[in-house]
């Protein structure tokens, strides 16, 4: 597979994940589910742009990159003080939560690897 189709799917998925992280956040009442939660649409699109519409552009490459690194703070976020443990461990649906913090961190790190790749590897003229 081609490096950008591989970023693609990568990309893709840390948005999904994003969506399915924060949709647990509100049910577990950590978020409001307030329309400040929707924040995150305007972001989401701009990365889906960046990932669909862009893709193999020096801009494209940056919109993954910061976008990457936005999904990337969310498991550490999530991960500092008490952690992910205790009662957020026992609740239901605990383990979907918690594997969607850690799926998100290996999609989102491994995006930022390709696009920073992408972005050093030199211009084809056209």
């Amino acid at each position: 597979m081609r490096q950008n189709v591989v970023l693609t799917i990568a990309s893709l998925l840390s948005v999904l994940f994003v969506t399915l992280h924060l949709a647990g956040d509100i049910v577990r009442g950590m978020e409001p589910g307030r329309l400040s939660d929707l924040i995150v649409l305007p972001i989401l699109v701009v990365w889906l742009y960046g990932t669909l519409a862009l893709a193999g552009k020096r801009s494209g490459y940056v919109i993954i990159l910061l976008g990457s690194l936005l999904g990337l703070l969310v498991p550490v976020i999530h991960m500092k003080g008490a952690g992910v443990g205790g009662a957020i461990a026992k609740s239901s649906g605990a383990f979907f939560f918690i594997w969607t913090l850690l799926a998100l961190g290996v999609t989102s790190l491994f995006s930022i690897v390709l696009s920073v790749q992408g972005l050093w590897r030199p211009r084809q003229p056209r």
